[in-house]
């Protein structure tokens, strides 16, 4: 746990309030952790990760506006020193899979209980890091799964909107070639051979999180 000098502060994301009310009353039972800032979805958390660059925070999967991976992107840009809690409904084990090797340094189902939370948001802030028990065992159960890099999981993410290579890369701020590059290596990982299975790979296993409304 960090020593009584050091302050920690911390982002909360999340696009239900019921969420975000849990988290703040868990973080602001431990010592040295002051909420900057609650942001209701993925624009904002990117916004706030900018703006105070915190020493942790915890993000939603499935926010609107920017997924989670998204959110994770920036941050990684913007703020590299930020650990990074997801906290997420989701349990399919592609997309578990997909956030472990994203490199986040909290994975926690909202099923967690307070203590687990608790616990592993106290040894996040220490610098270590932290896998829920449930996602351990789901991981440790899994099936052979294709695990995706951040920058795949983005694009494949764009792919499913209809965006264009070149929309993809202005978006991005990369190359068209580069989306092209990362495009062909998504498919002949996933072993398919046009867009629309892509798609329908993706949903089938996992890998994409379902469309939510705000």
């Amino acid at each position: 746990m960090p020593g009584s000098e050091t302050e920690w502060t911390v982002v909360i994301a999340d696009d239900h309030s019921v969420v975000r009310t849990g988290l703040r009353e868990i973080l602001s039972s431990l010592p040295c952790v002051r909420i900057v800032g609650e942001a209701q979805n993925g624009l904002e958390a990117i916004a706030y990760g900018k703006r105070y660059q915190p020493s942790m925070m915890t993000l939603d999967a499935g926010m609107p506006m920017c997924n989670g991976m998204e959110v994770l992107g920036e941050l990684r840009r913007w703020s590299p020193q930020t650990r990074v809690c997801v906290v997420t409904g989701f349990t399919s084990v592609g997309s578990l899979s997909d956030w472990r090797s994203a490199g986040v340094d909290g994975l926690f189902l909202k099923s967690s209980e307070p203590t687990e939370l608790r616990e592993g948001f106290s040894r996040i802030l220490a610098g270590s890091t932290y896998l829920q028990r449930d996602i351990r065992c789901l991981l440790d159960d899994r099936q052979q799964v294709v695990e995706l890099t951040l920058r795949e999981r983005q694009i494949l993410h764009q792919v499913t909107l209809g965006l264009s290579n070149a929309e993809i890369a202005d978006k991005l701020s990369i190359s068209p070639k580069t989306v092209d590059n990362h495009r062909s290596s998504l498919m002949a990982k996933l072993g398919v051979h046009s867009v629309a299975q892509l798609v329908a790979y993706a949903l089938k296993e996992g890998l994409l999180e379902p469309a939510r409304q705000a």
